[in-house]
């Protein structure tokens, strides 16, 4: 299957430290070039995959300090795009919804899988002006706003199996947080927690520029004392060693929350998680094996340490059953196959191949 993956340009694929949406680009694109798809990657120049890179600007954006205004990038990209769209079986956009007015016109071979929030009222506007357009959410709770939408199905993220190694005897005797630093991911209830609790708590985390206000009033003036250290943005490699030696990872969030890939990436390294009922969560932990469930600071508290006592192998069996890149990136096959057979293009999916990957990754 000829396939091209649109990323956004924000990052490289993968990125250099944080970068969620780009990361995922990466572990689908070099699973599906590894399962003997002919794979084309749209992206910035500064990209590494096995797919061919067709660089849409010179380096990721956010890296470059002479680029302003993201959306003339996106508008050439697309273009380009549009002018090689024959040469493709599928199309598949991660770039939010940039690309529907150009490819309305032949939106059956295309996919856009959904990565951010979806319960902005503008955003039902956009989906009833086109309809025709093929989403993927990456949980069902990111649906739930928009359930007029056209969906063509539930795919959960997933990371390479030798991605992370697990830890299953930690020595660090800390607590982490690892992500970014904004209002809707409430680090300060995670300083709250740790030090109520008597852990240390270690933050891996970036602040983006329109969170630096919010850092600097709200945040700054909790880092003190030697009981909560902040180490900054962290590869992947790194992560593994963080995540690892971490008693557990602290995800305090105050958002509906789409995914959240740092529980996955907790779960890869044996690391149970301590989550607040928001958003896709209770689709992601299993609760009382990979993790517990709370809604508020004190309830987390008391939770903690039944989280503390949970089973590491066990974690890490968890996901390699649910959330492996692998299994993603043939669920995503699934997905271009299922929504262009009636187009005569492609090949329709085996029913037991759908019922398979379904109940693996969306249940």
């Amino acid at each position: 299957m000829k396939i091209a993956q649109v990323a956004p340009l924000i990052e490289s694929v993968p990125p250099k430290l944080y970068g969620g949406t780009e990361r995922v680009v990466s572990y689908v694109t070099e699973e599906l070039v590894s399962q003997g798809h002919d794979v084309t990657l749209f992206a910035s120049g500064d990209s590494i995959t096995s797919a061919k890179l067709i660089p849409c600007c010179e380096q990721s954006l956010r890296s470059n300090p002479a680029v302003r205004d993201p959306i003339p990038y996106y508008m050439m990209m697309v273009d380009q795009i549009r002018r090689m769209a024959s040469t493709f079986d599928v199309i598949h956009f991660h770039i939010d919804q940039f690309q529907f007015p150009v490819f309305r016109t032949i939106a059956h071979k295309t996919l856009t899988t959904l990565h951010g929030r979806q319960d902005l009222p503008d955003l039902q506007l956009l989906y009833r002006a086109f309809p025709e357009m093929n989403l993927v959410s990456i949980s069902d709770s990111q649906r739930e706003p928009i359930p007029h939408a056209k969906f063509a199905g539930t795919v959960y993220h997933g990371l390479p199996q030798d991605l992370h190694r697990p830890t299953f005897n930690p020595r660090g005797g800390y607590l982490a947080f690892l992500g970014r630093i904004s209002p809707e991911k409430r680090l300060d209830r995670a300083i709250e927690i740790a030090r109520a609790a008597g852990f240390p708590l270690r933050i891996a985390a970036k602040v983006d520029a329109v969170d630096v206000e919010y850092f600097e009033a709200k945040i700054k003036p909790l880092l003190h004392g030697d009981d909560v250290h902040f180490v900054g943005e962290i590869n992947d490699r790194e992560k593994t060693k963080f995540l690892g030696e971490a008693s557990a990872l602290l995800f305090p969030i105050d958002w509906p929350e789409p995914f959240g890939m740092v529980m996955i990436e907790a779960m890869a390294c044996g690391t149970p998680v301590l989550a607040f009922d928001n958003g896709s969560v209770r689709e992601v932990i299993d609760e009382g094996i990979t993790g517990f469930i709370v809604n508020n600071v004190e309830s987390a508290i008391a939770a903690l340490p039944r989280v503390l006592a949970l089973d590491r192998v066990r974690i890490r069996e968890q996901f390699d059953e649910r959330f492996t890149a692998a299994a993603m990136a043939k669920a995503y096959v699934a997905l271009y196959a299922g929504a262009f057979a009636a187009t005569g293009r492609l090949p329709a999916p085996r029913s037991d191949e759908i019922t398979s990957v379904h109940e693996t990754l969306v249940n």
